[in-house]
This record gives structure tokens, C-alpha cells and sequence, in this order.
């Protein structure tokens, strides 16, 4: 199956922009996809994932790699990568060596997965609160509520991971903040029910994953940082009550103040909601990352935006608005994608089934 495309190829979708301190070429980026083809034992990347990502790199192109564990207590999965340890930046390296080689640059997304980590990918599964994820048929492990000993810790491991990143020849580092991964956790009141200096308040609910940006920040250049959020994703039991932008614009406010010369900040269209296949138009006519944009154009700071996008309309959205606009599933099963849009070829349909089987059908085949 194809989906067709009719729009011409001249756009601002194909004009070069900067992201910090990576100057690109254009604003077609490969998003974070978790694929989970890594060593199991090791959770060192595999030749498989060189060929990969080799293979999506384009000139003067972004890719931003899946979900990394900068622990291995933090792990969410049997065969996620790692960035703990030297033989995995040893292996991250022939990655973006492959990819640099290709013209394109590289960013690191790191990850803590907290309470919907799967108990056979690690010996504890944390969370800011014991409430487990609701969604029907999700595993319900024995929580371990982190107290000030772990969160120092995880900013430490997120620190190191970073720190990692850079050494493997990564151009940059995202910090994991959306889909109801732990940071996700903490920012969001449907699971932080504490009520200490990290529950409750807006300033408090913030203050973990402000933390560990500001210390990123701090050890490998602000500028090299991005930030991904998903507002309005319900996914792994999140979504705030109400508005969730009366959450999500004073966080990025306040990530913004903390950091001020940060990269950018990743933000997922309401139409997308996680691992799931959700363009919604009744979602995305309700809610709106257009809030969330007017404080980055105040602060000068560079939007991507992923969620249900495709040739034509990345197209007609990069005509009103000054956004980089990230490809997921599209992606897997076109390699070549930004020559397909510019070109305005046919895409390839992806097979969701191929996408966590851990073997190269579906993957490099």
C-alpha cells in the first residue's frame, strides 16, 4: 500500500534552520522510535541498528534516536540500548560515525521509564507515587516510590547518559519528558500524588525533571539540549484534568527560565498519543500546541513537532508556522523519506507488526 502525494516540493519544509548548536539543512527529522533491537544481556546497540540509522541519514538531516537507558535500573525493556557504560558508547559511536558520515547530525534521546517499565527489564521498578498505570492489561509490578536518595541519583544517571551521549559522537541530547515515562510521571497530578518538595504545586510537580535538565545543561552546553513533552497524550494512563496547557505552558516557561539558551522543545500533536495509531481531527480541533509554540517564538527557541504527519501536510504546516516536523512510523518504512517528500514520490505503508519484533524483517529489510 502507498500514500500519494500532490503538493509541490517548494517549501520551507526543505529550507535549512538552526537547532541550537546544530546548524541543518532541512526540517525533516527522524523521530525517536523505541525498536528495541539491542544486545539483551548488555543493552549494547547491535550491527542491525548501525545499518538503520545509517540508512535514514540525509544530508544536513536530523535523527533523534530512540528512547536510550542511562541506567540499569532504569531500563523499560528486554533489548533497549543503554548509555551507562563504555562498551555502549563504543557501539553508539559506530552509529553516529555512520550517520555523520552520511551528512547528518545525531541526537541522543534519554529515557528513565519509571512505573511502566517492564519488571523483567529491571530488578526495581520506580515511581514518584504507588499508583501503578491504568490501562486495561498493563503490568502492575511492585513500585518502589522514589525518595531523595533515588531522584539524586536518577539526575546523576542522567547526567552521566549525557555526558555518554557526547562522548559516542552524538551532536546533542534530548531529555525524555512526555508519554508517561517517569519525568512524565512527575509533571503530571494522574500520577504524582506526593506531597513532598516534588508533588502537588506546579513549581514542585517541576522541579525533578527541571533538575535534571539544568544539569545536563550545565555539564554539556544548554544549547546541546532539547526537551520533548506530549500534553495531551493519554498514553500509559496520563493526560492532566482539564486543561492539560495550564500544566504544560508554565513548564515550559519554566524549563525556558532555567535554561534560556536551551536547543529546542519536541512537542506531540494531539492527533498523537504515543505508541498508538490515533489522527484524531475531533483532537486536533479541541486541543492545540499553539500556546506552547507563542512562548518559544517569545524565548527564540526552536519547535519540532511529530503526530500524524505526512508529505503534504508537513508541507502546508511549515508555510504557516517555523516548525521542524519529526517522521515516526512513515520513516520505517521509508528510508529515504525526505527525498520522497521533496520529490513527492509515493510513501510506503509501515507494518506496525515489524516494529518491536527485535529481528531485521521490518527493520533493515
Amino acid at each position: 500500500m502507498t500514500v500519494s502525494q500532490t503538493s509541490s516540493s517548494a517549501t520551507k519544509l526543505f529550507a535549512p534552520i538552526r537547532l541550537g548548536d546544530i546548524q541543518l539543512k532541512h526540517r525533516v527529522v527522524m523521530a525517536p522510535m523505541t525498536r528495541l533491537r539491542a544486545d539483551f544481556i548488555s543493552a549494547e546497540p547491535s550491527d542491525m541498528m548501525v545499518d538503520y540509522y545509517a540508512r535514514r541519514a540525509t544530508d544536513g538531516g536530523l535523527i533523534i534516536s530512540e528512547a536510550i537507558s542511562p541506567s540499569k535500573e532504569g531500563k523499560g525493556w528486554p533489548c533497549q540500548p543503554g548509555l551507562w557504560s563504555q562498551e555502549q558508547v563504543v557501539g553508539w559511536k559506530k552509529i553516529t560515525d555512520a550517520v555523520h558520515a552520511k551528512g547528518a547530525k545525531m541526537i541522543a534521546q534519554i529515557c528513565l521509564a519509571g512505573r511502566v517499565a517492564m519488571s523483567m527489564a529491571t530488578p526495581t521498578v520506580y515511581a514518584p507515587s504507588n499508583l501503578h498505570d491504568p490501562t486495561p492489561g498493563a503490568e502492575k509490578p511492585e513500585l518502589k516510590v522514589m525518595d531523595q536518595d533515588d531522584i539524586d541519583q536518577a539526575i546523576r544517571d542522567f547526567t552521566l547518559g549525557a555526558e555518554n551521549a557526547i562522548a559516542a559522537g552524538f551532536d546533542g541530547v534530548e531529555v525524555h519528558c512526555a508519554n508517561g515515562y517517569l519525568l512524565d510521571q512527575f509533571i503530571n497530578s494522574t500520577s504524582n500524588q506526593r506531597t513532598d518538595a516534588y508533588g502537588g504545586s506546579l513549581a514542585n510537580r517541576f522541579r525533578f525533571p527541571i533538575a535534571i535538565i539544568t544539569s545536563i545543561a550545565s555539564s554539556i552546553g544548554a544549547q546541546r539540549v532539547g526537551v520533548r513533552i506530549s500534553p495531551f497524550a493519554t498514553y500509559q494512563g496520563m493526560r492532566e484534568p482539564g486543561n492539560p496547557l495550564d500544566t504544560f505552558v508554565p513548564f515550559v516557561e519554566a524549563v525556558l527560565d532555567a535554561a534560556p539558551d536551551l536547543g529546542y522543545f519536541h512537542g506531540l500533536m494531539p492527533r498523537a498519543n504515543g505508541a498508538d495509531d490515533q489522527e484524531s481531527k475531533e483532537l486536533v480541533e479541541k486541543d492545540s500546541l499553539d500556546p506552547i509554540r507563542d512562548v518559544l517564538v517569545k524565548r527564540g527557541v526552536p519547535f519540532i513537532i511529530a503526530g500524524g504527519f505526512v508529505g503534504e501536510n508537513a508541507k502546508e504546516h511549515t508555510e504557516k508556522y517555523d516548525d521542524l516536523i519529526a517522521f515516526g512510523r512513515y520513516f520505517t518504512s521509508n528510508p529515504d523519506l525526505p527525498a520522497r517528500i521533496r520529490n513527492n514520490y509515493p510513501l510506503q505503508k509501515y507494518d506496525r507488526a515489524t516494529f518491536y519484533t527485535q529481528t531485521a524483517p521490518g527493520y533493515n529489510e
